[in-house]
C-alpha cells in the first residue's frame, strides 16, 4: 500500500505517528472517529482560509468546531477573508479537500491551531490521500509546527 505523503513528512520531522485505513468511504467526520476509535473533537479539520490574492492561511480545528469568522480577521487584521475554493486547495496544499493536513505542502504556509485541538491528548489528521487518516499526539502535531500559533479561533 502507498504511503500517505503526510507520513512520509512526519517521518522526515521524526514525529511518532500511526496510518489508519478506513475499510469504506468516509461521510462524515462522526463516522471518521467512530472507526478510529476516537471522540468527534479528536477529529482535527485542516480548513484553508484565502487571506489576498495571494496568500492563505491554514487553520485546524476540532471536530463540528466551526472557526469564528470574526475572530479569525481579529487574529489576522484583516477585514476580508474567505474560505479557499476547491481548486485553490489543490494548488495550495497539494491536497484535495478532505485529506488535507498541514504537513508535506509545496511551499510554507501560515497555521493557526485552535486551542480545542490542544485538549485532546491524540488527534488525527488528513493524510494526503483518500479515507486514510494520521494519528498522533496533539503536542506532537503542536510541536512539529514551530511557528504554529495556538489561538482560539471558535467562539465558546
Amino acid at each position: 500500500m502507498d504511503i500517505p505523503p503526510i507520513s512520509i513528512a512526519l517521518e522526515e520531522l521524526g514525529v511518532p505517528h500511526k496510518i489508519f485505513r478506513h475499510e469504506t468511504p468516509v461521510t462524515s467526520f462522526e463516522q471518521a472517529a467512530s472507526e478510529r476509535g476516537q471522540k468527534p473533537d479528536q477529529v482535527v479539520r485542516s480548513i484553508l482560509f484565502r487571506v489576498s490574492e495571494d496568500e492563505f492561511v491554514m487553520a485546524l480545528v476540532a471536530g463540528p468546531a466551526q472557526v469564528s469568522w470574526k475572530i479569525l480577521r481579529k487574529h489576522l487584521g484583516r477585514s476580508r477573508i474567505s474560505m479557499a475554493t476547491e481548486d485553490e486547495v489543490l494548488a495550495v496544499t497539494g491536497y484535495r479537500i478532505g485529506t488535507v493536513g498541514p504537513f508535506g505542502l509545496p511551499n510554507q504556509l501560515k497555521v493557526l491551531i485552535d486551542a480545542g485541538v490542544m485538549l485532546e491528548e491524540e488527534v488525527s489528521i488528513g493524510s494526503g490521500m483518500r479515507n486514510t487518516a494520521v494519528i498522533l499526539k496533539s503536542a506532537d502535531l503542536h510541536h512539529a509546527l514551530k511557528n504554529a500559533d495556538v489561538v482560539s479561533l471558535v467562539e465558546k
